[in-house]
């Protein structure tokens, strides 16, 4: 079994993109891998759209940051990585501004 690495994306050069108690979504629905104990594997744990809390910020390969995400609704915490993940708190936009154009030229 091939371990994903994401081309070579490390996460870990840059700070983390959640805080510790931010209210998050999750954006995929995430089956058991057989590290969660007390479940089968491909039980389902999270479904796209449930709502959680950053509870704990781990690494992951030398590469990711894992977030440990409480979800109230269902009792128990489920490790995700970020892109599987948006924030409520915050807007996750990535839009920037063009380097030729003047901010104020934008609004």
């Amino acid at each position: 079994m091939k371990i994903n690495r994401d081309d070579g994306h490390v996460e870990l050069n840059n700070p983390p993109h959640f805080e510790y108690g931010e209210k998050v979504k999750s954006l995929k629905t995430i089956r058991n891998d057989g590290t969660f104990p007390g479940k089968e594997i491909g039980d389902i744990l999270v479904k796209k759209g449930d709502i959680g809390y950053v509870t704990s910020i781990g690494t992951f390969l030398q590469q990711f940051y894992i977030y440990g995400i409480e979800f109230i609704e269902h009792g128990y915490r489920v490790g995700m990585k970020g892109r599987e993940l948006e924030s409520l708190d915050y807007d996750d936009s990535d839009e920037e501004v063009p380097q030729d154009e003047p901010a104020a030229a934008l609004a």
